[in-house]
């Protein structure tokens, strides 16, 4: 198989059975009171360029390294028609998988790009990023006609992020997994949105920083259906059923029921949908 060769997008995984099963993850870096940033970045074992190379790219090779910095430098920034044209001929051969008639906007970042598969008719606006970064995980898997907003980060801390056909990421939103995030199909995501599936970091001992006491991650689980209002934040281990509605400025925290209308800090049901 050739280097640059894709392999074909793997199916979204089914909901966990139960999203509320903790996992309790070691200190990250290696219990010295760095995150695993700090410590990748900080490693005097490897010199800056393989660094650089474990951090962005995520696959070794001086072809890959050489193909990907220059889509990155001459490509990324390129305005207008023809910057979209190009992008959408080469940036593909990055990808894990990339489907038909997908668009990237302008100076986008993307991280370990083999782990990233986009449906086809996805719309990537500008400046947003695709970092896909891990050890273990399978990265970023986006459904068909699903469109990330200008400014969205969708970042991995060795977790996966899940999003379903047809949704809609507004700009300014950022989701982040550090275990799994599942964004079911028609879900539509209002500006500055924040899904937090990076964990809580244990507290209990004051003996040691935070940093080096591990976390417990839960991942988060918003169902099919679902309008999130502007500014609302999703916390670590929330499930948001079906069909509901976060009102803007909502922070939600455990589960919140299908057709549910919900609003405040933290956020409470205020009616179901159903009962009209």
């Amino acid at each position: 198989m050739s280097e640059l060769q894709r392999p074909e997008r793997p199916g979204q995984p089914e909901r966990p059975e139960q999203q509320g099963q903790e996992e309790i993850l070691a200190a990250e870096g290696g219990g010295q009171g760095k995150t695993a940033l700090q410590s990748a970045l900080t490693d005097e074992r490897k010199s800056g360029l393989q660094k650089y190379q474990q951090l962005v790219i995520g696959q070794g090779g001086v072809l890959r390294l050489l193909f990907y910095e220059l889509l990155i430098l001459l490509i990324g920034p390129l305005p207008g028609a023809a910057g979209l044209l190009l992008r959408a001929k080469l940036y593909p051969l990055l990808f894990g998988s990339v489907g038909r008639n997908v668009v990237f906007g302008r100076s986008m970042t993307i991280r370990h790009p083999h782990k990233i598969h986009l449906g086809d008719n996805v719309v990537c606006d500008d400046y947003t990023v695709l970092d896909a970064k891990g050890e273990e995980n399978r990265g970023i898997v986006i459904g068909d006609n699903v469109m990330i907003g200008r400014s969205t980060v969708l970042s991995c801390k060795n977790g996966d992020i899940f999003i379903g056909d047809n949704s809609n990421i507004a700009l300014g939103c950022f989701i982040q997994s550090a275990r799994e995030v599942h964004i079911g199909s028609h879900v539509l995501f209002a500006a500055y949105c924040y899904v937090i599936g990076g964990g809580d970091h244990q507290t209990q001992r004051l003996d040691i920083p935070i940093l080096s006491q591990g976390q417990v991650v839960r991942g988060v689980t918003i169902e099919d259906n679902c309008w999130l209002g502007g500014g609302v934040m999703v916390q670590d281990g929330a499930v948001i059923g079906r069909d509901s509605i976060i009102g803007s400025g909502a922070v939600v925290r455990g589960e919140i029921p299908p057709f549910s209308v919900a609003a405040g800090v933290p956020a409470r049901v205020k009616k179901s949908r159903q009962e009209g």
